[in-house]
């Protein structure tokens, strides 16, 4: 099901800003039971793609409203928000005032494997390499070419690949953040000039403090990746999977993600079943 605007549709104008120029945000969120129990969490990241990007806020309430139409009576489902610079024609100068436009979308929930969580999967580093742009890293915008180019790289078997800058050191997955373990602290590499500040990724560092985990966001490179203890890999989806294996390393699953994925699914239930 799709919303554009608060209407039904299935289609878009040809001259739609986030079409031509990716000019646009979007948000992936989860829908237990109808419901987003991160709502608030990701509209206050969606707010400040908007400030980052110069687009107006989308209204919160008729996004709350049309979250729960496409929810509706879904035990599980993956929502979707989109919000372009609306229509414009040729050129990069957008139209002004700007009107944005506002897309809503459900989805089925994905099919991974219990094994994912329970046992881990394998991680694949890609030879991609993610372009600096800090005006624009932490955020979730439209363009995602770099994601898609690296998705193409993942061998069969591999459930994600690691995405590293132009100097080598690891940002992220293609479509999470990485955690590792060495030494007894928890780290994840910064993302100040490229790579999403993931909303799992906030939740993980917040409970790992108030856990007494230790904790730093340090560059790691993929050597670091084969000498940790632990590695495992966050977003909204998905919680957190252990890695079990990156590239030809074997990697074991340890009591860190374990014991922050058993209070995720205290309120956050990922796995089904």
């Amino acid at each position: 099901m799709m919303l554009v605007n608060g209407q039904p549709a299935e289609t878009l104008p040809l001259d739609d800003r986030g079409l031509a120029y990716g000019d646009g945000l979007f948000e992936t969120l989860a829908a237990f039971d109808g419901a987003c129990p991160w709502f608030e969490r990701h509209l206050a990241r969606l707010r400040m793609g908007c400030d980052v990007l110069g687009l107006p806020h989308p209204d919160a309430e008729a996004l709350r409203e049309e979250t729960r139409r496409v929810a509706a009576g879904r035990k599980r489902a993956v929502i979707k928000w989109i919000v372009t610079a609306g229509s414009g024609g040729r050129g990069y100068a957008r139209p002004q005032p700007v009107q944005p436009r506002r897309i809503v979308q459900a989805h089925p929930w994905p099919a991974h494997p219990r094994a994912y969580w329970d046992e881990g999967i394998a991680l694949h580093v890609c030879r991609l390499r993610l372009s600096a742009q800090p005006a624009l890293a932490g955020i979730k915008h439209l363009n995602r070419l770099e994601q898609v180019l690296a998705r193409q790289e993942l061998p069969e078997g591999c459930a994600e690949g690691v995405l590293c800058n132009a100097a080598g050191e690891v940002v992220e997955g293609i479509a999470s953040n990485l955690f590792a373990v060495l030494d007894d602290t928890l780290i994840t590499p910064p993302v100040g000039d490229c790579g999403v500040n993931g909303l799992m990724r906030r939740w993980v560092l917040e409970t790992a403090v108030e856990a007494g985990i230790d904790t730093a966001i340090e560059p790691l490179r993929p050597d670091d990746l084969e000498r940790a203890r632990e590695i495992f890999t966050t977003n909204a989806l998905i919680g957190l999977w252990p890695v079990r294996r990156i590239g030809e390393t074997d990697v074991s699953t340890g009591p860190v993600q374990k014991r922050l994925l058993a209070r995720l699914l205290e309120t956050y239930p990922v796995i089904d079943g």
